[in-house]
């Protein structure tokens, strides 16, 4: 009826019957940024390590993980990797966050959890000080899958 995969025939909402699908290798990529205040980007990058920039890094690997009880129609699944990235450049955080499973569905929203969620975690560590901060272009940048043998 509508093309869209968690809404069946009649219009109500659905999961997705995924239990016919082969197990196969799966991988996504998300990338979002923060855009901030060239100054606010210098007070990042001058933090000691382990300040505000592993704690996003740690916030978007804990929301990868809870992304099935975030996200109602999302299937719980095995994670064997989430990594997360973030560098500081002139005046913006970019964030690049992976999720890797064997499954029978794909890792996408995973992904795109943890990068928004570690962009939130950004946003929230520096609001303080700039009241003007973005976060924005939240979007898959790749997914794989690799049949198993």
């Amino acid at each position: 009826m509508s093309g869209l995969s968690h809404v069946d025939a009649e219009g109500s909402v659905r999961m997705v019957d995924v239990g016919g699908k082969p197990l196969s290798r799966r991988r996504a990529t998300a990338r979002a940024y923060v855009r901030m205040a060239p100054a606010t980007a210098r007070r990042l990058r001058e933090l000691p390590k382990g300040d505000a920039l592993a704690t996003a890094q740690l916030a978007g690997i804990m929301a990868a993980k809870r992304t099935s009880e975030l996200i109602p129609l999302c299937h719980p699944l095995p994670l064997s990797l989430v990594e997360v990235g973030l560098t500081v450049g002139e005046a913006e955080v970019e964030i690049v966050a992976a999720a890797e499973t064997v499954a029978h569905t794909g890792v996408e929203m995973e992904a795109l959890v943890a990068a928004s969620i570690a962009a939130l975690t950004v946003y929230d560590m520096a609001k303080a000080i700039d009241k003007g901060m973005v976060v924005e272009q939240v979007r898959l940048v790749e997914k794989t899958k690799e049949e198993l043998s």
